[in-house]
């Protein structure tokens, strides 16, 4: 045994070309190339670079200088930070259409729309490209044509009104209909007037139309966005 143990000893201070002599954990021998050893520095470079770096998300600072600096609401929502929802409820309220501003990021809008959602009213998720007229669509009875694929007859389907078919459809506790439109930025003032129109037209029905994208998640009127309200005073 003693003789085989100075052997290895021997072995292990015998010089290897082109190789670096490493002890593992059990005091034996091992070879390994320059390469990767220059291979493994550069991982645990990377690895130190890695923890060492701090990603600032929020655009205003906290400091004086207003610099770039994270805030809390990086780590646990911005909508979660402003308390806002109180005021979001009652406005649904009062002004029943509402034109939404959020984050291109997407997801503050949910937070909003469980709060309607709590308070006991159903939803219509809509998109406003292929809504075609939203007067038509919504609240008459309204045509739409298959696609024949160039092999059958062109065919025309009439469907029921969106917006009258949900109604009949809620239970006796609900609070009412939320129509919810999305990419609503591409639908012309006279379409935005009617939407805003629509709560006056079907008394349980709330309107919330996506008109497009801001640094926050906020709202505004859609009597205000389409231009309805300096008509309305002029009257």
């Amino acid at each position: 045994m003693e003789g085989a143990a100075a052997s290895l000893q021997l072995q292990c201070m015998a010089p290897i070309p082109n190789r670096w002599v490493m002890m593992n954990n059990n005091n034996n021998c091992a070879t390994t190339s320059p390469n990767m050893l220059r291979m493994k520095m550069m991982r645990q470079r990377r690895r130190r670079s890695q923890r060492s770096s701090v990603v600032k998300c929020s655009g205003s600072g906290s400091g004086s200088g207003g610099g770039i600096g994270g805030g809390i609401g990086d780590f646990i929502g911005g909508d979660l930070v402003k308390l806002d929802l109180g005021r979001w409820l009652s406005d649904v309220e009062e002004h029943k259409a509402l034109a939404i501003y959020s984050p291109h990021e997407g997801g503050y809008e949910g937070r909003y729309l469980n709060r309607l959602i709590y308070q006991g009213y159903y939803f219509l998720d809509l998109s406003a490209r292929g809504l075609g007229d939203p007067e038509t669509t919504l609240i008459n009875i309204h045509p739409v044509c298959p696609a024949h694929v160039g092999k059958q007859p062109i065919a025309r389907w009439y469907f029921p009104p969106e917006v009258d078919y949900r109604l009949s459809l809620l239970p006796p506790n609900a609070k009412g209909l939320v129509v919810w439109i999305i990419e609503a930025k591409v639908l012309s003032k006279s379409e935005l007037q009617f939407l805003a129109l629509l709560p006056t037209l079907r008394p349980n029905v709330r309107v919330i139309a996506e008109c497009g994208n801001w640094r926050k998640f906020m709202w505004k009127p859609l009597k205000e966005v389409a231009a309805l309200t300096g008509n309305q005073d002029a009257a």
